[in-house]
């Protein structure tokens, strides 16, 4: 059995394209765009607001207009981060099986605390949570294993029987960088799903239900 079962957020465990979708919508609108459709902003959700601003409005940071855009859109986030945001289907079994089997989960996230707590306390997660690690706990973001070893002292888990689950490739390089077994999920928020493959993860799911055959 695994040591513990640590997830992604964004893509992997949780769907919350839609509110990204609804928030960058209604930015847009307020600046008199028409809407985008959805599957055109869903696979740029795994890489945050910096990518929901190019992706609505064509700005980079060094754009003049990029701060003011940016702000606007966390603080419509902020304010619904679990309007529409729900579970993948399949993973509330994935994770009543983890804890029936004793074994502890939590997530380690790219997703600063100020959003990711109340995401997870608003989806009935927090007590189940084994522990929840934002960049704000850690000085070095993913790739780069900290955030991962940290998460592993917590619930007390030995990080090379550990496993690692994502939806980005930056997830497998930390979870290999910080000796744990990777599982990339092909069903999460990703531009170029064929792109997996060369992620070198242990193991690739193409489904929440060969994720969790896998964790069995």
């Amino acid at each position: 059995m695994p040591s513990t079962v640590l997830f992604d957020l964004d893509g992997t465990l949780i769907d919350t394209a839609p509110d990204f979708i609804r928030c960058l919508n209604e930015l847009r609108q307020a600046h008199g765009l028409p809407p985008l459709l959805a599957p055109h902003i869903r696979r740029s959700v795994s890489n945050g607001a910096r990518a929901m601003i190019r992706v609505g409005f064509g700005l980079e940071p060094e754009h003049p207009d990029y701060l003011a855009k940016h702000t606007a859109f966390l603080d419509l986030y902020e304010a619904g981060v679990a309007v529409e945001t729900t579970l993948f289907e399949g993973v509330e079994g994935i994770l009543n099986d983890l804890e029936a089997r004793g074994i502890p989960w939590g997530i380690v996230t790219n997703k600063p605390v100020r959003f990711a707590a109340p995401l997870i306390q608003a989806l009935g997660l927090e007590e189940r949570c084994a522990t929840l690690i934002c960049p704000d706990h850690v000085t070095h973001r993913k790739p780069h294993p900290e955030a991962l070893l940290l998460a592993c002292r917590e619930v007390g888990a030995n990080p090379a029987a550990g496993v690692y689950v994502g939806d980005h490739e930056r997830d497998i390089e930390a979870g290999r960088n910080a000796g744990m077994k990777t599982i990339a999920v092909r069903y999460g928020y990703i531009e170029q799903p064929e792109c997996v493959d060369l992620w070198q993860a242990d193991i690739v799911a193409d489904t929440v239900s060969d994720l969790a055959k896998l964790l069995q």
